[in-house]
């Protein structure tokens, strides 16, 4: 039956700062890497060994992969990296400190803009210290200016839809690792979860969810590979 492994980053450097990220490239924290080194062991342990991976377009998210298939001894299978699969845009709020923010606008303000489904966060200004429109990895993609969660879930399932779903179909076992958002979008998928409630799903860095699913890709299971 096809088996679907899903890891969110492992901690990066502002999750340790506290500090909205988004799309702004930030590396792991020694942390991080232990974290993704400990996933991908878990993996090899429980014999749960993948055979096909996808991530971002994003280091935090691709050296998570990298460290888990080297602790699992899959360090060679076929990867796919794809911009669809990044972090949600957090806009004008990329780069700024979790509390100063709430402090400034309010903690109700800051959590619409964090947990909200719809409500996309203030755009980032053309020019500003984190405009991407120069990173050559998003040479020709209209790259968005702020997203809201269903943003972007309208990325991440269609690129599910054409790219990881075919090949969960020819059988293959596949890691996906990628971020909080982009992973919160391929669960409340898979799993029917509802506008209101997928906005408080917590994902947490490095730690393995398993999709068992049938012929179809409909979920039988979801589980955390550590309580297993």
């Amino acid at each position: 039956m096809p088996r679907l492994i899903l890891v969110r980053h492992g901690q990066s450097q502002w999750n340790l700062e506290n500090r909205f990220t988004g799309w702004w490239d930030v590396d792991l924290t020694a942390k991080g890497e232990d974290e993704a080194r400990a996933a991908g062991a878990l993996l090899k342990e429980r014999g749960m060994l993948p055979t096909v991976a996808f991530t971002s377009f994003q280091t935090r998210a691709i050296r998570t992969l990298h460290f888990a298939l080297e602790a699992a001894g899959r360090l060679w299978i076929p990867e796919t990296k794809d911009w669809r699969l990044n972090e949600r845009h957090y806009g004008g709020l990329t780069g700024l400190d979790k509390a100063e923010t709430a402090a400034r606008h309010g903690d109700e303000q800051v959590r619409i803009w964090r947990r909200s489904f719809d409500t996309p966060p203030p755009v980032l200004e053309d020019g500003s210290q984190f405009d991407l429109k120069a990173d050559p990895r998003y040479a020709g993609i209209a790259i968005p200016s702020t997203e809201s969660l269903k943003d972007t879930i309208a990325r991440v399932l269609p690129y599910y839809q054409a790219a990881i779903a075919p090949a969960l179909q020819a059988g293959e076992t596949v890691l996906v690792a990628a971020h909080g958002n982009s992973l919160r979008a391929l669960v409340k998928h898979l799993s029917g979860i509802s506008d209101a409630e997928i906005t408080g799903l917590e994902i947490p860095t490095g730690q393995p969810i398993v999709f068992e699913l049938d012929a179809d890709l409909n979920a039988l299971e979801r589980y955390y590979l550590s309580e297993r």
